[in-house]
């Protein structure tokens, strides 16, 4: 008997060591993907909404950036990098946690655009930011930091990150003394729970207390079709979200939605317009941007680009759920 457990413990971290590596592998390919054929200077043109605050919101603001950056001494980090409106501030802040081996410096025209509708918005170089450490220390550092005095509305940050850095901004947002800091979190396609365990980026979306919005693609690297605990399911299955919207509290607001037809690496580009819309209702208070998602018509439930949609308001823990649409 003790040698069958053995040999079956071994078959599974076989499985286990399998699914790991074709996570790295598919990460890896469409982040590659997704910078070279997406992050030009003014990536965001080409996309096109029939939704109309999809549509705005996906563009840019009103505001003239400006950029810093500053030497860390922490190796991962390298440099923190900010990007914000050069009018007199102050701002809400939002931290962005990098995906697999995208440091801030290689998607700069994306932190150019989220700035440019009224936020500061800080990055890093750290390839790996699963774990959420470097978001806790990037965020700590900005807010001492003496040449950002009076840019920052220290009572509106919010946190998002794409693929590992979804993991890491769920991370970030429950795991560390600052954690409590984040008003509002959005993720694009975050790797799924046992992915992410597997990798040592431990998260627990049930300890979330603030306002979440969680996105993922219908395409085969997000979702394959199979079972993600016995093979590679796609980096984020549907099932991974409805899972991770299930374990938030019932007074929390939360949105899941995918974006139809999209791949991995679509994401960021995909996302672009309802991220900004719900940084900008829940940091803001932009009332506009938050009818994209509640009331009694939200632009999301009504928008042919997104699909398996559900939404819990907050304050009156209204549930609303799109008719299911076929996997494109």
């Amino acid at each position: 008997m003790k040698t069958i457990l053995k040999i079956l413990g071994a078959a599974i971290c076989l499985v286990l060591l399998v699914i790991t590596a074709l996570m790295v592998l598919s990460i890896a390919k469409a982040k590659k993907n997704a910078r070279d054929a997406m992050l030009t200077e003014k990536y965001y043109e080409g996309f096109s909404s029939p939704a109309a605050l999809e549509q705005k919101y996906s563009q840019t603001g009103g505001y003239d950036v400006a950029y810093a950056e500053f030497p860390s001494e922490n190796r991962s980090i390298q440099k923190i990098r900010v990007w914000y409106p050069q009018e007199a501030g102050p701002y809400p802040m939002i931290v962005v946690v990098n995906a697999s081996n995208t440091p801030a410096s290689q998607y700069e025209p994306f932190f150019i655009r989220l700035a440019s509708w009224g936020f500061l918005v800080a990055g890093n170089e750290d390839p790996q930011a699963g774990t959420g450490e470097t978001a806790s220390i990037t965020l700590d550092f900005i807010l001492s930091c003496d040449e950002l005095t009076g840019k920052i509305d220290e009572g509106s940050i919010g946190i998002i990150g794409y693929s590992q850095g979804g993991a890491g901004a769920l991370c970030a947002a429950t795991n560390f003394e600052n954690s409590h800091k984040y008003k509002a979190i959005f993720t694009g396609s975050a790797a799924y729970p046992l992915l992410a365990r597997n990798m040592g980026w431990n998260y627990d979306v049930g300890r979330l207390s603030i306002p979440y919005f969680m996105v993922a693609g219908t395409g085969a690297s997000d979702d394959s079709g199979s079972d993600p605990d016995s093979s590679f399911g796609g980096v984020a299955p549907l099932s991974s979200l409805v899972e991770n919207y299930g374990q938030i509290t019932a007074n929390v607001a939360k949105v899941r939605a995918r974006a139809s037809g999209a791949e991995h690496g679509d994401i960021l580009a995909r996302a672009d317009g309802y991220m900004t819309a719900w940084m900008l209702y829940h940091l803001q208070g932009n009332e506009e941007a938050g009818t994209v998602f509640f009331g009694g018509h939200p632009e999301l439930l009504h928008n042919e680009n997104w699909q398996d949609i559900e939404i819990q308001e907050m304050d009156s823990l209204t549930n609303l759920e799109a008719p299911d649409v076929p996997a494109s």
